[in-house]
């Protein structure tokens, strides 16, 4: 098989510098962000603008290893299979977020619900259309509600997940 190599069109700009303190998905997270679209590709941007949500592919370019099974930030407790997790730890480390288009400015756009490290390069933008994207009666495997609670009740980080118990005894 032959190597596959992406030339990145682009790279995020975001508030985010380590992964610790980086929000573990950007829904949760009202943190605002940049994606600079290198000039070569900026009119591909055409009519960008119509849309409120984008679909970014990325490379986790600071990934610090290769694994197959990771203990995800929701659930430190158990080794998964890394297909079952959205870890950057991947063979293939390539990310995917969905952000709120926010304002364009030529070749710069203005986003929010970032969860992405700064300096990141980009790969690929896709915009979000909701009768393509939306999916009813999805199953969401071991991810259950109580996942969900914490986010939303804890900061959405790895170390924010991770101090969960200091931070329930608190309240």
């Amino acid at each position: 098989m032959t190597d596959i190599i992406f030339k990145p069109i682009g790279i995020i700009h975001s508030e985010h510098t380590e992964h610790e303190n980086t929000p573990i998905q950007g829904i949760f997270n009202p943190s605002r962000g940049q994606v600079e679209v290198f000039e070569e590709f900026a009119e591909g941007l055409r009519d960008i603008e119509s849309f409120s949500h984008l679909i970014l592919l990325y490379h986790f370019d600071r990934a610090t290893g290769k694994n197959l099974t990771q203990k995800p930030f929701l659930d430190g407790e158990k080794e998964r299979g890394i297909f079952a997790i959205r870890h950057f730890n991947r063979p293939n480390p390539i990310g995917i977020s969905i952000v709120r288009l926010l304002d364009v400015h030529d070749n710069i756009l203005e986003i929010e619900q970032v969860d992405i490290l700064d300096g990141t390069p980009l790969l690929d933008i896709k915009p979000y259309v909701y009768q393509f994207d939306h999916r009813e009666e999805v199953e969401n495997g071991w991810v259950d509600n109580t996942h969900m609670d914490d986010i939303g009740a804890w900061n959405a980080t790895p170390k924010g997940l991770r101090d969960k118990e200091r931070t329930n005894r608190e309240k």
